[in-house]
């Protein structure tokens, strides 16, 4: 990736205000040198998904079939580079330091959500920060398709009306959810697709859940989502993820969750 810093401008502008100022008080003429604009690009070298290893646990992260910045500009590199090397990475390691040599070590990703005491403020953040983004990041893909097809594309439209209702429901919960958190297309247990939200690291899969069900698509709206790029302008966030959703890993999550 490669930034250019034009970081001579105001030097030359400083220069010159200063000289005029001399030469104003000293009545006097003087040379004014001009400072040429750099005629290379600064390179920053960023980091790749390979590089990244979870300590060794129960855990694993989920692999990433690209490159940070191959989703700009939707998702810029830094965002994604920080969002999966340190903020991923940490709850995935904080989950295994927690579980090792415990009775839970040897639980399901399920398991351990079913079982879950969520007055376990580290477990809780933990658990949900490992679950939440091992999903995100596995519906991503740079190059996105349009809309999902065969049997969910058709359980979208029975729920929602039409894939653009879906659309503009999810978009509407997602820029609507307080402060940090998630929002979700879940199958509950009736088979239903339901889109709801949650705080913090919380999801659909923990106990005492406004909606209870199987997530197959989630959208990090915590600001180190997407802040860099965007600002407060969540929803436009929101509108560019639907660019890069991988809606036949969606579709192969919704196959398996209503077997």
């Amino acid at each position: 990736m490669y930034i250019s810093f034009k970081k001579t401008a105001l030097l030359v502008l400083s220069i010159f205000f200063i000289i005029s100022i001399i030469s104003c008080n000293k009545k006097k003429l003087i040379e004014v040198v001009e400072v040429p604009l750099p005629s290379k690009e600064e390179k920053m070298t960023l980091g790749t998904p390979e590089d990244v290893v979870a300590q060794k646990g129960a855990f694993e992260l989920v692999k990433l079939p690209y490159k940070y910045d191959d989703f700009s500009p939707n998702i810029d590199a830094v965002t994604m580079e920080i969002h999966y090397s340190r903020h991923y990475l940490t709850h995935t390691n904080n989950l295994n330091k927690t579980l090792a040599g415990t009775e839970k070590e040897s639980l399901t990703i399920e398991e351990l959500h079913k079982k879950l005491d969520m007055s376990d403020a580290n477990m809780r953040n933990n658990l949900g920060g490992y679950y939440n983004h091992s999903l995100y990041f596995e519906i991503l893909t740079p190059k996105g398709d349009a809309k999902p097809i065969d049997s969910l594309a058709a359980r979208i439209a029975r729920d929602f009306g039409s894939f653009e209702s879906f659309k503009t429901q999810f978009s509407d919960a997602a820029t609507k959810q307080f402060g940090s958190g998630w929002t979700w297309l879940v199958v509950d247990k009736t088979g239903k697709l339901q889109i709801t939200s949650t705080p913090n690291q919380d999801n659909p899969l923990m106990p005492k859940q406004i909606v209870s069900g199987t997530p197959i698509l989630a959208i990090d709206v915590w600001e180190h989502a997407y802040y860099l790029s965007y600002q407060s302008n969540r929803k436009k966030y929101i509108s560019n993820f639907f660019n890069c959703i991988n809606w036949k890993k969606v579709s192969q999550k919704f196959d398996e969750a209503i077997k």
